[in-house]
């Protein structure tokens, strides 16, 4: 079975990889070229002050300079798709809009697939002493891969929040580990950019992970409810579950890439 794991990684690379929705509109937000804006999205948008929107274009905040006038434009923007119904629910969580390096300003969260608009998410592969691998099942009240399988911990970096203090967040929200649990682990490393279609528009992400490995007695518990499961299991199991599609496409991408690392670096049997 883990002969078969670089095949399934590269497998899972080009998964990853997608060209954007059909009749997706290029998108611009103060005048930079920054995402893809769905059919229906640039449907819920026309006629709204501040945004222009054409056969092949959507473009917010034309003229403007990123600030609170913009930021407000762009709050109106993801009003108008959660009254479209273009939205998987509403987090009130504000996330950066960038171009490039470059902040343009702050959306809520669930708006930023319609709008293809990029987004980090950090993740820690935990590990126990002995070789085995911590994974959590995800709430069956999950909006996106309810009951699947997914790393120990997974999520988004907030507006304005650096990532290894995002992680570390997520590491108490979603494991109940905190800070001093995490003394054996890695700088976060980027592992790939997703491009990926979704049912509520394109997915652009940077994939960020950090590698752990706990003390023998760590016993991760969720704090947040968004897990219904935790578990450490043998890297034959995992690499099972790999094949058979049951862990998430981003964790997935995380679990075999440090599978192969560790093996590589002999760290873990191969």
């Amino acid at each position: 079975m883990h002969k078969q794991l670089p095949d399934l990684y590269a497998a899972l690379r080009a998964r990853a990889q997608e060209l954007p929705p059909e009749g997706a509109h290029a998108l611009y937000i103060a005048g930079r070229r920054c995402g893809w804006a769905t059919h229906a999205a640039a449907d819920a948008l026309q006629g709204a002050e501040h945004i222009e929107t054409d056969h092949d274009s959507v473009r917010i905040g034309e003229g403007m300079a990123p600030g609170p006038e913009l930021d407000a434009v762009l709050e109106r923007a993801a009003i108008l798709l959660r009254d479209a119904n273009c939205l998987r629910g509403w987090r009130d969580e504000l996330l950066d809009v960038v171009a490039g390096d470059d902040k343009l300003g702050v959306m809520e969260r669930t708006a930023l697939r319609p709008f293809g608009l990029p987004t980090k998410a950090v993740h820690l592969n935990a590990w126990t002493p002995d070789g085995r691998l911590w994974v959590a099942r995800r709430a069956l009240s999950k909006s996106t891969d309810p009951g699947m399988w997914d790393t120990l911990v997974g999520g988004l970096a907030g507006s304005g929040e650096d990532l290894e203090t995002a992680l570390v967040r997520e590491c108490g929200e979603e494991a109940g580990l905190d800070e001093p649990d995490l003394t054996h682990r890695t700088p976060l490393r980027t592992i790939l950019r997703i491009h990926r279609r979704l049912p509520e528009g394109y997915q652009v992400e940077d994939v960020l992970t950090s590698t752990c490995v706990l003390a023998a007695d760590a016993s991760p518990a969720n704090r947040d409810g968004e897990v219904m499961e935790i578990r450490a299991i043998e890297v034959a199991e995992a690499v099972r579950l790999l094949a058979e599609g049951e862990f998430t496409l981003e964790a997935a991408l995380v679990i075999a890439e440090d599978i192969l690392r560790r093996q590589a670096a002999g760290e873990i049997p191969a």
